[in-house]
């Protein structure tokens, strides 16, 4: 991985170091990065389970008839 030089904020990043018991101020950094991505993955997922009730895909969940066979 390369290395890319930021200056962020010294107390947003003292903080979540802080709360999160990082060591270094990269950890924090790399974590944002990481909760980023996780939030964008859980989005799509939610977006796919949207579409796929609107196609009725679940419907058939609905019959209690279909949950007893």
């Amino acid at each position: 991985m390369s290395r890319t030089p930021i200056e962020p904020d010294d107390d947003p990043v003292a903080d979540a170091a802080a709360v999160a018991g990082a060591t270094t101020a990269t950890e924090p950094v790399e974590a944002a990065a990481r909760e980023i991505l996780a939030v964008r993955r859980r989005a799509r997922a939610l977006a796919g389970l949207r579409a796929m009730g609107a196609r009725g895909d679940f419907d058939a969940l609905l019959d209690k008839r279909n949950l007893r066979s």
